[in-house]
């Protein structure tokens, strides 16, 4: 007779650090503010000469200074990315009070990196290829191959805190830093992991990613004499997404290990979800009916009620055909009390940071809930017939919510949703 095969426990996974580079706010607590007030972090491009294309604006990360971070000649072997996820961890590993300076090397050895990235390093790949066919070769440099490769981004981190852990980098499009901040709880949940960096970072806004998205008509091209105004989820005038960057990092611990230590709880992480449409590369089916699995699977994986979700962080592109859809998969997932649960978009102010959407949209509503708020969706000035949920309009409302669900939708087809809980609701 063959015995069973015994499975772990779940255990618990606590929030214990939060880190940000937005570009509405560099460090967790500017995030924090510009989300309550409802600052728009889009400006004129500034990072190349965007004259000639048709949308001129973006959400990019200003007074950042990579040199605190890196040395010059380091900055100039990797992509814009690698200090924006630097800087953002070591926030994060200070907010959850870990001095990594005088970890010995088994508690490194404890210590792992799951980071999501859409675009890994564009920047540094155009250079590249510039360089290359305008014959300076010699210019080219050693790390052109190690440092465009997209794993590259968790390596840096590891090698920069010295944690000798899993080093991981998941790239799934927009749905990237969701499925790694997933992938993240369930290594620690299955005692795969006991502490882990997690979150997602992004930083495309180069001259051949934009074009791309110009050609695909999915970027604003009507509002480049208000950058401020451009990203306008679900609002019946929004005309494309803005294209955004940034870097958004959690610690996840396992939570009585997390508590042994003193250590702060922002909040949990408490279930997980994906799906895929298996429709289109970059359109999404209009039934709505996989994101809307997505989200029911995370609920079912969290053990949390519909009825028990107080706010939902939405993907909200501010194209045509995202926020329609995801406004329907709402209505199917949560059916008449769609209308009744706050919901909102805040790449209305960070743009769309690809790849890094998911974590943006977790850790502003872990942050939201740990201040008693809930960030709003802005420039929502008219309504559309189709679009006719709570999107919390313009301004932030004060409420006590215990629950979050996090829904993220990706190029490919690919659907992911967390559930997130403030930590003195459990």
């Amino acid at each position: 007779m063959k015995s069973q095969k015994k499975h772990p426990v779940p255990r618990r996974v606590a929030v214990t650090g939060i880190g940000v580079v937005a570009p509405n706010g560099i460090g967790a607590d500017a995030y924090c503010d510009a989300l309550r007030d409802g600052v728009s972090g889009v400006a004129d491009i500034t990072l190349f000469n965007a004259e000639s294309l048709e949308c001129r604006v973006a959400a990019e990360v200003k007074n950042f200074h990579c040199e605190e971070f890196l040395s010059r000649r380091e900055a100039r072997r990797v992509g814009r990315a690698v200090p924006l996820v630097l800087a953002a961890s070591q926030e994060a590993l200070s907010r959850a009070g870990i001095c990594w300076q005088r970890l010995s090397v088994e508690e490194k050895q404890s210590w792992g990196v799951v980071i999501g990235s859409g675009g890994g390093t564009p920047d540094f790949t155009e250079e590249q290829y510039r360089l290359y066919f305008s014959d300076q070769l010699q210019r080219v440099s050693a790390y052109n191959v190690s440092s465009s490769t997209p794993g590259s981004l968790s390596s840096e981190i590891s090698l920069c805190f010295d944690f000798r852990g899993p080093s991981h980098l998941v790239s799934t499009g927009c749905t990237s830093s969701t499925d790694a901040l997933g992938y993240a709880f369930n290594m620690i949940r299955f005692g795969l992991a006991e502490q882990l960096v997690s979150g997602g970072v992004d930083a495309t806004i180069t001259p051949g990613i934009m074009k791309g998205f110009c050609v695909m008509r999915v970027v604003s091209a009507s509002r480049n004499d208000e950058p401020a105004r451009a990203s306008r989820p679900f609002d019946r005038t929004r005309d494309g997404f803005v294209l955004g960057e940034g870097a958004w990092v959690l610690i996840l611990e396992e939570r009585e290990r997390a508590l042994a230590r003193g250590a702060k709880i922002y909040g949990e992480i408490l279930g997980y979800g994906s799906t895929c449409d298996a429709y289109h590369r970059v359109r999404l089916d209009p039934s709505g009916e996989e994101p809307a699995r997505a989200m029911t699977l995370a609920m079912e994986d969290a053990g949390v009620a519909k009825d028990e979700v107080g706010y939902l962080a939405l993907h909200g592109t501010s194209t045509l055909l995202n926020d329609r859809i995801e406004t329907l998969a709402m209505k199917l997932c949560f059916g008449r009390r769609a209308y009744e649960i706050p919901m909102s978009s805040v790449k209305s102010m960070i743009g769309h940071p690809q790849g890094a959407s998911g974590a943006a949209g977790v850790t502003a509503a872990i942050l939201a809930m740990n201040h008693g708020f809930l960030p709003p969706t802005i420039n929502y000035s008219e309504s559309d017939p189709e679009c006719d949920l709570d999107y919390i309009p313009n301004r932030s409302i004060c409420r006590d919510v215990d629950v979050a669900l996090c829904n993220c939708i990706g190029f490919g087809s690919k659907n992911s949703a967390l559930v997130v809980a403030r930590a003195e609701a459990l």
